[in-house]
């Protein structure tokens, strides 16, 4: 039962989805797992750019099905666009390729009004949601009052509840926010139009994998967002609203207890995170602006799915050794080590300092890093390319120095470096 999970190991935009892309090659299935179209996977074939918010990034492949598991909210006018936007490119999109979950919710225009309603209200406390009504949609579902894909195949009953739901936030959102109300009926025709195009994508998708494990089939689960943005287990409260870590593979996908085969933790050659929250290794000025980019490339540090500016800073080994512990993670992959050529001087945090003390692991979490000082380890850097390399030994002497210092760290071997941003700038490391 080859079930392998990929996760991100920092606060998401790690490049999973190239990862994922890479990795689907070998796969039958690939399946999302939580989360929606806050998310944003980029995958580079061939000159041609695919941004993905929900598809599974794996089905560029012709020989994969992608599966969108009940672990996620979904907004249907971003489907709907996603996939004819992948058909437009020449990915073939049909029923068959594509499953979606009877049980996965589904995001409104009310829940994103509430959402930003919601943001602007909090004021200098705002938490940085991208406004996309994630976190409504999660709360609807645990408030056990949403609505879910299955309502979509009676559209009778569907168009009542969704009457139902749009004029209860609208209440919340004229007497609590003062925010103008939604056109009710525009609503439910608008989402009765994308009912009868996703109607024949839904099915029971957790007993559709199980029965692929059972015959030996790969499956590859894809997770949004990174470990440091679990609802339980992140920087809370800068954090999602569902489960990108590990275990929620399981939950997300509605599959019981089955053999994992690996845990491929994904990882930038440095930190990067969007939005509000404790950075201990942030840095400024010239540093953020060489390893940020312009935003002129598709792989430079901004949101796939925002457009904000990436914050970014050094790798920090603490949080890393954290996010191996709390997944499981059993192999890591670095991206972007293309970035880091050309510094001199490369520095990579190996514990933290708080009160005269040197920490080598954080004490309750990572929701409250504002006390921890990093502490440093300076490398040497690399001034060649590295856009061509191919083969490890072909790498410098000090990228395969950070590589091997980061497993140092870790204690899990890294797999696979990638040196650029398409499919085939990738390097596989020797032991």
């Amino acid at each position: 039962m080859p079930l392998d999970i990929v996760i991100g190991t920092q606060w998401g935009d790690e490049g999973k989805g190239r990862i994922v892309d890479l990795l689907a090659a070998q796969a039958d299935l690939v399946a999302r797992y939580n989360g929606g179209d806050n998310a944003g996977h980029t995958v580079n074939v061939g000159g041609h750019t695919f941004r993905l918010h929900l598809i599974p990034s794996g089905i560029i492949h012709p020989h994969t099905i992608g599966i969108l598991g009940n672990g996620m909210v979904i907004n249907p006018a971003t489907l709907v666009q996603e996939i004819e936007n992948l058909k437009a490119a020449g990915v073939s999109i049909t029923p068959e390729r594509l499953r979606i979950s009877f049980a996965a919710h589904l995001i409104t225009p009310a829940h994103r009004a509430l959402d930003q309603a919601q943001e602007q209200a909090r004021g200098s406390g705002q938490i940085g949601t991208t406004g996309r009504g994630i976190g409504p949609a999660y709360t609807d579902k645990a408030a056990r009052h949403g609505l879910r894909m299955e309502d979509l195949l009676d559209l009778d009953t569907f168009r009542e509840k969704l009457e139902h739901h749009v004029a209860t936030i609208n209440t919340w959102l004229m007497r609590i926010y003062e925010a103008d109300p939604l056109d009710v009926q525009a609503v439910v025709r608008e989402y009765t139009h994308y009912a009868t195009q996703l109607q024949p994508y839904i099915a029971d998708v957790g007993m559709e994998l199980h029965q692929a494990l059972r015959l030996g089939k790969q499956v590859l689960a894809e997770g949004a967002q990174g470990t440091l943005l679990d609802l339980d287990l992140g920087t809370y409260p800068y954090v999602t609203s569902s489960t990108p870590t590990a275990a929620g593979a399981l939950l997300g996908l509605g599959l019981g207890i089955v053999p994992v085969r690996a845990v491929i933790g994904v990882t930038k050659a440095f930190q990067t995170r969007v939005g509000a929250g404790p950075f201990p290794t942030e840095v400024f000025g010239k540093t953020a602006e060489r390893l940020r980019g312009t935003g002129k490339n598709p792989w430079d540090e901004f949101g796939t799915t925002t457009g904000r500016p990436r914050r970014v800073g050094w790798l920090d080994g603490v949080l890393l050794r954290y996010a191996v512990r709390v997944n499981g993670v059993t192999e890591l992959m670095i991206t972007k080590m293309d970035i880091l050529s050309g510094l001199p001087t490369l520095r990579l945090c190996i514990a933290y300092r708080y009160n005269g003390h040197t920490l080598q692991d954080l004490p309750l979490g990572p929701a409250h890093l504002e006390p921890f000082e990093p502490v440093y380890e300076e490398l040497p850097g690399w001034m060649e390319d590295v856009t061509t390399v191919r083969r490890w030994d072909d790498l410098p002497a000090a990228a395969r120095a950070y590589v091997r210092r980061i497993e140092e760290l870790c204690g899990v071997p890294v797999r696979r470096v990638s040196v650029g941003p398409e499919r085939s700038q990738v390097v596989e490391v020797t032991p």
